[in-house]
This record gives structure tokens, sequence and C-alpha cells, in this order.
């Protein structure tokens, strides 16, 4: 069983920053695949970005690429979500997922099926 609790999230304008953070508590940190994922209103979830075990490799879907870096840390059971240039469209509830995945790196691991243990979600509102 695997705790996921996200932070950092809030009102930011247009063009601006936030960092999403991500606290994991329970069974080995390192053993899983960790994402993020959005939610926003009347939308379904949709994958943000991913981090391979060693948080040597990441995954992001084409909407946030060059915006968006996902980080980890293994010493410290986090995983971090740096986003720059938030646009209006970033606007949802960002979820943190674990996974125990045992597929290389890839497309599969855009899919919330793979993903075991999620946060309560965090709000980032993106204003004009």
């Amino acid at each position: 069983q695997v705790q996921l609790v996200e932070s950092g999230g809030g009102l930011v304008q247009a063009g601006g920053s936030l960092r999403l953070s991500c606290a994991a508590s329970g069974r080995t940190f390192s053993s899983y695949a960790m994402a993020w994922f959005r939610q926003a209103p009347g939308k379904e979830r949709e994958f943000v970005a991913a981090v391979s075990w060693s948080g040597r490799s990441a995954l992001y879907v084409d909407s946030v690429k060059g915006r968006f870096t996902i980080s980890r840390d293994n010493s410290q059971d986090t995983v971090d979500l740096q986003m720059n240039s938030l646009k209006l469209e970033d606007t949802a509830v960002y979820y943190c997922a674990a996974g125990t995945t045992t597929h290389p790196m890839g497309v599969i691991w855009a899919e919330p099926s793979e993903y075991d243990f999620w946060g309560q979600g965090i709000q980032v509102t993106v204003s004009s």
C-alpha cells in the first residue's frame, strides 16, 4: 500500500509557473513508476507525465512538452511536476499516481490502468 499526498497547487496567471509535489509513504518508493494525470471539468482524466523508476527517463503528453518537467527523488520519496508557461487549458485537478508496472517505459505508461495508487488530487487554476 502506498499513500500519496499532493501539494503546491493554486491559482496562477497565464504564462506563470507552479511546482507540484507528491509525497509518498508506504512500500519502497523506487520500485514504483510515478506519473501525473489531470482532469478538467467535464473531461476524462488525462495523462500528463511519467518518470521511470530511476528518474532518468520521462514521458510527456504532447501538449506539455517543453513546458512541464517531471522529476523524482528516491531518497525523499517525492515526485515533482514543474509547470512553466502555464496556459488556460492547463486548468484541472492534478493527480499523482504510483504503479507497479513492469513494462518498459513507453506509451503504456500513459494508461491510468497501469497505476495502482492515486493521490486525492490538487487544483491548479490558470487565469487570464
